[in-house]
């Protein structure tokens, strides 16, 4: 039977997570407390630390056997993946709450769990840079305003509602699933929204389109959808996440961006959207190494480098490696008058010379020449979605 869950390291903890326990079955709703800890517990869990250690592939007393406190927390967020992977079909939400170490833990198990299953982190760390935690999964995180420490007059406010959401979460009806039609995978970013946008129109009576903004978790995202077969072919449009990897921006892929494409097969239509930027925070964030270099402010806390045309021999290099390693199906479409909103004839980030270095390099690496399509198009003009919705089109036909 599926229970809502309470996960937290009961030595430390305890009286929130009884606090947390006491809400949920209060509402009529079966909960089963998961112990994180490493310590003897204050309060008695249904599934005990040892219970979720022993998931840890080195066993229980890796995790639990030593005095290092930093490697126990690592350890324990290891075994927890482990058992939210063995016991995702017991769990219909699960809530967490804890500081640093007791974060890191719970998350690194929550990140485990398929999209959907609602998912709550009461955290210390809440309001400031989440992305360690959350990194690609639907993981909602709530700011515990004062330390967890012990309940105090706002502590209960601040967990009854974190409670009562994850109990409206789990309870309420699940829309249905559309599975009249594959699913597929879109990238876009505000520089290709006209391209995607008309993409997305013209397949969306064959497939559920999925629009993944291209942000580095984005990228990543889509790519776990893909390898767990939730998704039936990619449609590649924004590869920007490549250029913040390679040269340092704050929205990067990770190096292993387009190897599911080659492990799965998968058809892939994909082309050089937004490969014309890196991304970086406000101006202070830019490193010292680029201050004389080409810049749009995109909005106060946005700032884009142009890319050069050293840079876009670079990228065109990684990108044609990646692709002559996909066995199935893949076409990159190459726009030959802009590959963003900025890079277009009076632009502000228009540069012929830069963009031919980036298509040079990709036709002299990519092996087989059929693999490469060059348009005689800027990428969000409505000719250019069309060929990409049509190419997409007869490579998923077979």
């Amino acid at each position: 039977m599926r229970t809502i869950h309470v996960a937290g390291t009961c030595d430390t903890k305890g009286e929130e997570i009884a606090y947390l326990r006491d809400l949920i079955l209060a509402r009529g709703q079966a909960v089963t407390v998961v112990d994180l800890g490493t310590r003897a517990p204050t309060i008695r869990p249904d599934i005990s630390a040892r219970d979720v250690a022993a998931c840890h592939p080195d066993g229980a007393d890796a995790v639990l056997g030593g005095t290092d406190r930093g490697k126990a927390v690592t350890a324990m967020g290891q075994a927890f993946a482990a058992w939210c992977s063995a016991n995702a079909d017991r769990i219909s939400g699960i809530i967490a709450v804890g500081g640093g170490g007791g974060t890191s833990i719970a998350c690194s198990g929550m990140r485990e769990l398929p999209y959907g299953i609602p998912k709550l982190m009461v955290s210390t760390l809440a309001s400031g840079d989440t992305a360690p935690y959350v990194g690609t999964s639907d993981i909602t995180m709530v700011p515990s305003v004062t330390d967890i420490a012990g309940l105090n007059r706002l502590s209960r406010v601040i967990l009854s509602n974190a409670a009562h959401a994850l109990i409206g979460a789990a309870t309420a009806p699940r829309p249905a699933a559309d599975t009249d039609r594959p699913a597929i995978g879109l990238t876009m970013f505000g520089v290709t929204t006209p391209c995607v946008t008309a993409i997305s129109d013209q397949l969306r009576d064959r497939f559920d389109c999925l629009v993944f903004h291209a942000t580095g978790t984005g990228g990543r995202a889509m790519e776990r959808l893909l390898d767990q077969g939730v998704l039936s072919g990619l449609i590649d449009i924004t590869t920007t996440e490549i250029a913040d990897l390679l040269f340092g921006g704050v929205l990067p892929a990770r190096p292993d961006r387009l190897d599911v494409v080659a492990r799965t097969g998968a058809p892939w239509v994909g082309s050089v959207g937004a490969l014309d930027m890196v991304n970086f925070w406000a101006p202070p964030t830019v490193p010292d190494r680029y201050l004389d270099r080409l810049f749009y402010h995109h909005n106060p806390n946005v700032t884009l480098m142009r890319t050069t045309p050293e840079e876009n021999t670079q990228i065109g290099r990684w990108i044609g490696d990646k692709l002559n390693a996909c066995p199935g199906p893949v076409r990159l479409l190459i726009p030959e008058l802009g590959v963003s909103a900025l890079d277009i004839a009076g632009g502000a980030f228009w540069h012929p010379e830069a963009d031919a270095a980036l298509f040079n390099a990709l036709k002299d690496t990519i092996r087989d020449p059929t693999r490469l399509v060059f348009l005689p198009h800027h990428i969000n003009d409505p000719a250019f979605a069309k060929v990409a919705a049509d190419t997409f089109l007869t490579l998923m036909r077979p």
